[in-house]
């Protein structure tokens, strides 16, 4: 099994945002060390707890302080943005770090309605234009604008021998579409909703179009996992996460809190259930369950890669959690 992460970069109570982007540095090069695959950033605007606002600005210090992990954007968000200028963003990142650049693809808006108007300068750019926009990106990275096209002519630059790896992530049918229609690799956000993934993944698997005769159709899934010595471990440390994503959902608070802070607040009757809905999008236990849940969703999914996310508060436990599940499939 191939095992990846995707890191928000999130910011824990007390810590600054600059802690935060220097532990993702720290982070990526421990999963380097212990054999992760790729080492994916997102995307995140107007939050005080995800310092991670400009992927390709990360995505290349992050390759800059490691040697062979495939370093990319989970995913730049393409609706507020130039197909054309994403394209030579990562373009110039090929060129600095040849066949190690991941170009991952979002929909998603980025932020409230204030927020997203920032991104594009006022224009209002609707998120029904993706699919296109991804075809176009295709097409200033390849060089094959087609005749007749008003952008005929025009191709990304720096000239690189090779285009970075292309995914786009999604959560239902219609994003797994888009990856299929457009040939590109599709990430299954189960860390976020694990509803309809399967069929997401079913229909991508049946739509795809390669661009060349070689490509074939390429999933991975994420999601949340919390690895301890043992299960009791591992659920005190998810108390952090879990509060979290509590407070995330309702627009309170992006920042991580506490174990303390966790185990001090006044749940009510409706956030406790939340809570348990939530470890739907999770994997939270001792080596055993992580391993056999891992392996349960990869079969279930038809995949061999996950990208991990963990976001507790303690750094250091955040990284015991990483090595451990590379632990379980070396």
């Amino acid at each position: 099994m191939k095992l990846s992460v995707l890191d928000q970069s999130p910011i824990s109570k007390g810590q600054t945002a600059t802690e935060a982007l220097q532990q993702t540095i720290s982070l990526a090069q421990s999963t380097e060390k212990s054999g992760y695959h790729r080492y994916w950033v997102a995307e995140h605007h107007s939050t005080n707890g995800l310092a991670s606002t400009s992927p390709e600005i990360l995505i290349g210090q992050i390759a800059a302080a490691t040697n062979r992990i495939r370093v990319g954007s989970g995913g730049v968000l393409l609706p507020q943005y130039s197909p054309l200028k994403v394209a030579e963003n990562f373009r110039m990142l090929e060129a600095f770090y040849p066949g190690r650049i991941d170009l991952g693809l979002g929909r998603s808006p980025g932020g409230g309605k204030k927020t997203r108007l920032a991104l594009t300068d006022g224009q209002e750019k609707s998120l029904s234009a993706f699919s296109r926009q991804v075809k176009e990106l295709q097409q200033f990275l390849n060089g094959s604008v087609p005749k007749g096209d008003s952008y005929f002519g025009v191709s990304a630059r720096p000239y690189t021998p090779n285009q970075p790896d292309m995914w786009v992530l999604g959560l239902t049918a219609r994003g797994a579409k888009h990856a299929a229609v457009n040939g590109a690799g599709f990430t299954f956000g189960h860390f976020i909703n694990p509803d309809q993934g399967r069929e997401a993944i079913h229909v991508y698997r049946e739509k795809f179009k390669p661009l060349k005769e070689a490509d074939n159709p390429r999933v991975n899934v994420c999601i949340f996992v919390i690895c301890a010595d043992t299960e009791e471990e591992a659920e005190e440390l998810a108390l952090s996460q879990d509060l979290w994503l509590l407070q995330v959902e309702k627009g309170i608070e992006t920042r991580v809190p506490s174990i303390e802070e966790a185990k001090e607040y006044p749940y009510t009757e409706e956030e406790i259930n939340k809570i348990h809905q939530n470890r739907r999008r999770c994997i939270i236990g001792g080596p055993t369950k992580v391993k056999n849940e891992l392996t349960r969703l990869a079969d279930l999914y038809g995949t061999d890669e996950f990208l991990i996310i963990t976001n507790i508060f303690n750094f250091t436990e955040k990284l015991k959690s990483y090595e451990r599940v590379a632990k379980l499939f070396t």
